[in-house]
């Protein structure tokens, strides 16, 4: 059973509540649309990352044309993204915004860790929960 059943309704006030892909960390995500660009709130303890919004779409999208499993490869913003993989994508000028899904400089990285357990708990993808190594996939 996956560990990212949907819980909250990804309002500021009811946000998503989701564990990482290994299980180990909790945290939290919601829609904040007043944003410009409209934007995935992400928060880890202190932290707060933003994704673009469209990122839910496009990378859903992304996988279903792919149709098969995709590496996740998470990575800070300062360390290289491995080819082939979710995180590369999403820093990629190939992907439909022309570069990072990530919005705050310095904190644009760790989309394939933050991004697929969303995915998997509005039920749109698939995510392995192994130590190290996972993948995603379409549903």
């Amino acid at each position: 059973m996956s560990p990212n059943r949907a819980t909250g309704s990804g309002t500021k006030a009811d946000p998503w509540k989701l564990r990482t892909p290994t299980g180990t960390s909790e945290y939290e995500m919601h829609r904040d649309e007043t944003l410009d660009p409209p934007a995935i709130v992400c928060q880890v303890g202190t932290t707060q990352l933003r994704y673009d919004l469209r990122a839910i779409d496009d990378l859903h999208a992304m996988l279903k044309s792919r149709g098969d499993w995709m590496p996740l490869g998470s990575a800070d913003e300062q360390k290289e993204a491995a080819e082939g993989t979710v995180e590369a994508w999403a820093r990629s000028t190939d992907n439909p915004v022309g570069g990072w899904y990530g919005l705050k400089k310095g904190l644009r990285g760790r989309f394939g860790m933050y991004m697929p357990p969303l995915l998997e708990a509005l039920g749109l993808a698939e995510v392995e929960h192994n130590p190290k190594n996972n993948r995603m996939r379409a549903l």
